[in-house]
């Protein structure tokens, strides 16, 4: 008995498509091989994610599988820096909130890897700063793309010396009992995000401001710099980092502070232009520049 050709393929596909599984809700044992193409009004941008870091991988996957990313616009570009997309409320039939929308954003655990750095064309986590962030926690929908050109020695020192010192300050914010109080204003501070404005009251503003208070007696800056000035064996950038940073450029002070979770692999020349329009003084576009789509594809040299 003869076998057709076409009866071979499908049978071929189906064996395939069987020996795919999902590894996670939204995301598929396929896609972990894959790319993410994002088609911005200015072109095509490919992104490579990292197996160093899944759970970074697997979210962006996931979102992008959820189409969450069509229509989003970049909103915040800064030249020679970065562009930053991912805000929800940027989407056509959204009112713009500069800090997102606290019904629909997440964080996730922080995958900092020193394999992993803010070279140019890095893809990154954006995150929370400050006090209230001491884990470093990532955003779980915003991300960034660095955009900086190339350093020389003297400004590398710089940023070196500020890592140093957020390291040293990640140390004071996690000490024992700093460390609860600090978590302490953070959970109430969240909840009351949450609340609109005429639901505040009395009572929590005064409960604010005395969790506030608590933290403010440890004067963290001066714990830091005391910190910083006895630290006895500080970082500094692997072997061959520098010459990165020299010749491709990047942001090195973003090293040990964000999750780097993949790399531009084509497109850069697009993400260059994004940069260059013209913004308002908080980096929001004047005229949006969206995300018109994003999605897995085959993954090829380029």
């Amino acid at each position: 008995m003869k076998i057709s050709k076409p009866f071979i393929i499908v049978c071929l596909l189906i064996f395939l498509i069987g020996c795919d599984k999902e590894v996670e809700e939204g995301v598929m044992k396929s896609d972990l091989s894959k790319d993410v193409e994002m088609v911005t009004d200015y072109g095509s941008i490919i992104i490579r994610l990292s197996d160093e870091t899944p759970i970074h991988r697997n979210n962006f996957i996931k979102l992008v599988n959820q189409k969450f990313y069509d229509s989003i616009a970049f909103h915040r570009v800064i030249e020679n820096f970065v562009v930053q997309g991912g805000n929800p409320t940027t989407k056509p039939s959204e009112e713009y909130k500069g800090n997102g929308d606290p019904k629909l954003s997440y964080t996730i655990e922080s995958e900092i890897n020193d394999k992993l750095f803010h070279k140019r064309g890095a893809l990154g986590a954006a995150r929370t700063g400050g006090i209230s962030n001491r884990k470093r926690l990532s955003s779980g929908l915003q991300f960034y793309i660095v955009q900086r050109g190339v350093y020389v020695d003297s400004t590398l020192n710089i940023a070196l010396e500020r890592i140093n010192k957020q390291l040293t300050y990640n140390t004071v914010v996690n000490r024992p009992g700093i460390s609860d109080d600090i978590d302490a204003l953070a959970s109430f501070r969240e909840k009351v995000f949450l609340k609109e404005e005429k639901e505040f009251t009395k009572k929590d503003t005064l409960q604010f401001n005395s969790l506030r208070s608590k933290v403010d007696l440890y004067n963290i800056d001066s714990l830091a710099k005391v910190e910083y000035e006895n630290m006895t064996k500080k970082y500094d950038f692997p072997e061959g980092r520098r010459e990165v940073y020299k010749t491709i450029g990047g942001t090195p002070h973003l090293d040990q502070s964000y999750t780097v979770f993949g790399q531009v692999v084509k497109g850069m020349d697009v993400v260059d232009s994004i940069a260059v329009v013209k913004t308002n003084k908080a980096g929001k576009p004047l005229n949006d520049v969206r995300i018109i789509s994003a999605k897995m594809i085959k993954r090829i040299l380029y």
